[in-house]
């Protein structure tokens, strides 16, 4: 292969390729799954519920169209249309009218879903500092970093 050749690409990974990819995979899984445990023991609120409460309460006016809250948490309308539903039953949301478009909704944290994320925020974040943070050194989080930015940027929908 001469300099001006571009390299062949294999169709498939490498065995060293796979290996990473598995163990990435089941680590970021193996995190997940003891994060949701412990959120869910230590606050009755699931991961779901915590997304949808974070992205609520950042939002301007504590209020979200249904769309612009999907996309912000990463699901599928209808995915957040049934969570919604059980989150209003347990009055950690409500839905009100969107005063710009009559066919629309807005979806609004109530004061009992704010206090339920506050006061799920604290014991979340120790974990996250206690499973994550603390298990890796400054430059392998910043290394983290730069590819989780890599993956990002290759999922965008425009790339």
């Amino acid at each position: 292969m001469t300099e001006d050749t571009p390299p062949r690409h294999r169709q498939s990974p490498t065995p060293d390729e796979l290996r990473t990819w598995r163990g990435f995979i089941e680590t970021a899984q193996a995190l997940n799954g003891r994060l949701s445990s412990r959120l869910h023991e230590e606050s009755a609120l699931s991961p779901g519920d915590y997304a949808v409460l974070l992205a609520l309460s950042e939002a301007d006016g504590r209020r979200l169209r249904s769309s612009e809250l999907a996309d912000a948490v990463g699901w599928e309308r209808s995915r957040l249309s049934h969570h919604i539903r059980r989150m209003e039953g347990r009055d950690l949301i409500r839905r009100d009218d969107c005063a710009v478009d009559y066919r629309g909704a807005e979806v609004v944290l109530t004061d009992q879903g704010a206090q339920a994320f506050r006061s799920a925020s604290v014991p979340h974040l120790r974990a996250v500092r206690e499973l994550f943070v603390d298990a890796l050194t400054p430059a392998q989080l910043e290394q983290v970093e730069e590819i989780t930015r890599a993956l990002r940027h290759r999922l965008a929908p425009d790339s």
